[in-house]
């Protein structure tokens, strides 16, 4: 019996192809949204927890506190120096102290003026290499710089390809930065961050030099000798700080934070992301929803001599109802499926071009068969719901009546 009625309601789908295809227009489009938005956040949550393992959870990060969200060095009332880092070097559990420096600079080449974003390098070779660990940097053009590097400059990936300066960047290439010239030793390799790709990297003295800077830092990377012990050392660090500043508890002009909770920050961010768009998907489930009912109402309207013959010949109010909700719940359900196929399908399409931008395979898309399932199980549902009072509609009209043409 089921076998009939699925034969006979694909049939009347297939009769009115544009009306069904117009009719699932709303469904396909919600579940689309919804598929490949989840699937581009849990692809997203993925790279950058990648990201931020890499620093993994035995890493304090000390910065000027107006920092937070201006280029580091640009309003800081009180900056970081060889003091502070001698005082957080003295506290149990810390296994190391790196300061770097992080500044806006005049950028000139080719006679075209721009603003770039540089940072420094320590001249500790052992420090010097943990940095290059730490944030994956991979050479492209040329090589990393060394400790008796002096007048050279490491460069983001993107000076290799963009035409901001119209002549393309080389290694070799003279750089002017302020009123000294400065030579490209290496060009890295595409970063998943996109600081990095342009970023301009010096020694540490060339860069105070350079720029006239004294003894300061932007930034002090802590290294906890035990990763169970971090939370206890940056409080302890922020204490002696404090202390050490003079200042009250709450109004610290530092900042201590770890990876983690950036990670968790961002967390909550992309979480928000997904209810949003789960919420405009919604709405476009539910206009999908009223297009179904739309449908179906016209379906019976159009269809009541059909129904009027089909009860003449025996068929039960059970049996029309069920016709009608199961050609409902299909035009839901085909709307589900084509929903899920072009939501994975944009979503490894972004995977694939962000993937491709950055030059290696940090942006992984997985098929969540449960999400598949639930947007399958949703759209089919609301294809029942919305066919549901048509079917009931339909399933009441009397034999006479319908055989008239004629729906009460």
């Amino acid at each position: 019996m089921l076998a009939d009625f699925l034969k006979l309601v694909l049939g009347n789908i297939k009769r009115r192809k544009l009306r069904s295809w117009l009719t699932m227009i709303g469904i396909f489009i919600g579940i689309a949204a919804v598929v490949s938005f989840i699937s581009l956040g849990a692809g997203l949550k993925t790279a950058i927890i990648g990201q931020f393992s890499s620093l993994s959870a035995d890493v304090l990060i000390v910065t000027n506190a107006e920092t937070q969200f201006a280029p580091p060095g640009s309003t800081s009332i009180k900056k970081l120096t060889e003091h502070d880092k001698k005082i957080i070097e003295e506290l149990e559990n810390v296994k190391e102290v790196i300061p770097r420096l992080m500044r806006p600079i005049k950028f000139e080449y080719n006679k075209i003026l721009g603003f770039e974003f540089a940072a420094s390098m320590p001249e500790d070779e052992r420090q010097l290499e943990l940095v290059y660990n730490t944030l994956n940097l991979n050479i492209n053009e040329g090589r990393l710089l060394k400790k008796e590097d002096k007048g050279k400059i490491l460069l983001g990936s993107e000076f290799g390809k963009t035409d901001s300066y119209v002549k393309t960047i080389r290694v070799g290439s003279k750089i002017k930065i302020y009123e000294e010239s400065l030579e490209v030793i290496g060009i890295l390799k595409p970063s998943s961050n996109f600081q990095l790709n342009r970023v301009v990297l010096f020694m540490e003295e060339d860069m105070k030099e350079v720029l006239d800077l004294g003894d300061e830092a932007d930034m002090l990377v802590v290294m906890v000798s035990d990763k169970d012990k971090t939370e206890e050392v940056g409080k302890e660090i922020e204490k002696k700080l404090r202390n050490d500043r003079n200042e009250k508890e709450g109004e610290e002009d530092f900042s201590v934070n770890t990876p983690l909770e950036q990670l968790s920050a961002i967390n909550t961010i992309l979480n928000i992301i997904n209810i949003v768009i789960s919420g405009i998907s919604g709405i476009s489930l539910l206009v999908g929803g009223i297009g179904i009912a739309n449908t179906m109402y016209t379906s019976v309207l159009e269809r009541t001599r059909e129904i009027g013959v089909m009860k003449a010949i025996g068929a039960r109010n059970s049996d029309v109802l069920y016709i009608f909700l199961i050609e409902a719940g299909m035009l839901g359900l085909l709307g589900g499926i084509i929903g899920v196929l072009l939501g994975l399908g944009a979503a490894f399409l972004a995977s694939y071009s962000a993937n491709s931008f950055f030059g290696e395979n940090i942006f992984i898309v997985t098929i969540n068969y449960s999400l598949v399932l639930f947007a399958l199980g949703f759209s089919l549902a609301i294809g029942m719901l919305a066919g549901f009072f048509p079917a009931l509609q339909a399933s009441k009209l009397k034999p006479v009546e319908a055989l008239m043409g004629g729906v009460r």
